[in-house]
């Protein structure tokens, strides 16, 4: 992705972008989660040190896993209450 299409994502000028990229500017609690939004990551994997071991990354990847199932469930379980009101199966 480039600094252009970022910013464009993001609601922010493509020189804020590379500001930040370059180390020229700070970034507000805001801007973060602009930039999270537009990357579709939470915002503490922006956080992260650059360099992590194996394990860490499979710790990572395995919370990161594990929150998805938890919404997926909740949805199937949402989807699934509403179409048994709609029958008349579920009061």
């Amino acid at each position: 992705m480039t600094q252009e299409n970022l910013a464009e994502k993001a609601g922010l000028s493509a020189h804020m972008v590379n500001d930040i990229e370059g180390c020229r500017t700070w970034v507000s609690d805001k801007t973060l989660v602009k930039l999270c939004s537009a990357l579709q990551i939470d915002s503490y994997r922006l956080l992260m040190p650059l360099k992590l071991t194996d394990t860490d990354i499979a710790k990572t990847v395995i919370a990161d896993v594990g929150v998805d199932l938890q919404k997926i469930r909740k949805d199937i379980n949402s989807s699934l209450d509403n179409a048994l009101k709609s029958c008349g199966l579920k009061g």
